[in-house]
């Protein structure tokens, strides 16, 4: 039974809830099977679909809770990333250890704030309507392990399987711009929440530090990590004469995807406007800074006519 609160969701809603549900866990497997097929990894998408939906079944639907939902996710990641590690290849290469490395330092960093942002407001919006039914809540879990297991794909190709390549000065400045991107989005975050935590902004919307010269900084330097990432892979698939490389880049284009037209930009500005359309500054702000890359500031809004 589909149920919302403590009161049995309408049927039009349970209708929309399951067709809803239908969708992502059919998409969400299916792009999982293709990927254990076309790629060979197999035992990676293995791994990511039996943790999710370990705690999905455990804990997720029993509880109807998303309270562990982003702790399973950084775990998965870490178990995918663990797995390609204790693949056949006995020697590795610089290149291979720092996506590696790089992926846990991420992992952990986002993880962490994740689930210390979910304690601190108690639940995550994005699945209050998910979670009044099984099917549609059970969809985020199987999208999760998708997602997952596309975001290590620069992982888990280039270390499931020897690397022959050397590591050249094209491979150092993709690390040092994946160093850039980490500590964006680091900052960014941190940035917000402490001026979340701050009791003065609690009906403010930020744009100081970071955010004053984009509207989402954060996803940019997530972007940017995994493009860099990608871009390690496909100097390797040239070197090495390996096209199956170069389908890395399904990483940063599903994160881009994600950000930018599904879960991140539209979610965050349709709240935004909802909680501030009407104020001219705001509106300002929307007009005039960049949404991603950071760019000039939109500086003070104009003063009002009388």
């Amino acid at each position: 039974m589909c149920q919302g609160g403590d009161e049995q969701a309408k049927p039009g809603s349970m209708i929309k809830l399951y067709v809803r549900g239908t969708i992502s866990n059919l998409a969400g497997f299916g792009l999982l099977a293709s990927i254990a097929h076309f790629l060979d990894l197999g035992r990676y998408v293995a791994v990511a679909s039996g943790i999710q939906m370990a705690v999905f079944i455990l804990h997720g639907m029993p509880q109807r809770s998303e309270k562990f939902y982003d702790l399973s996710g950084s775990f998965t990641h870490l178990s995918v990333v663990a797995t390609a590690l204790v693949s056949e290849t006995k020697v590795r290469t610089p290149r291979q250890l720092f996506v590696a490395i790089a992926s846990v330092v991420w992992m952990t960093r986002l993880g962490t704030f994740l689930y210390s942002r979910i304690l601190r407001d108690g639940k995550d919006g994005r699945f209050d309507n998910l979670k009044a039914c099984w099917l549609s809540f059970m969809g985020a879990w199987t999208i999760q392990a998708l997602w997952v297991t596309l975001i290590q794909l620069p992982v888990v190709l280039l270390n499931d399987r020897s690397d022959a390549s050397a590591t050249t000065i094209a491979d150092f400045i993709l690390m040092a711009l994946w160093l850039l991107g980490f500590l964006l989005e680091a900052a960014a975050d941190t940035q917000k929440m402490a001026f979340r935590d701050d009791a003065a902004n609690r009906h403010k919307f930020i744009t100081t530090g970071l955010w004053q010269y984009s509207r989402h900084p954060n996803y940019f330097g997530e972007i940017l990590m995994w493009s860099c990432m990608a871009g390690l892979a496909s100097l390797s698939a040239i070197r090495q004469g390996i096209p199956s490389l170069h389908c890395a880049w399904f990483s940063p284009a599903f994160t881009a995807l994600l950000l930018l037209r599904v879960s991140g930009v539209p979610m965050v500005e349709k709240a935004g406007l909802k909680k501030w359309g009407e104020d001219p500054a705001y509106l300002h702000y929307i007009k005039n800074t960049s949404c991603l890359m950071p760019w000039f500031p939109a500086g003070e809004p104009p003063e009002k006519k009388d």
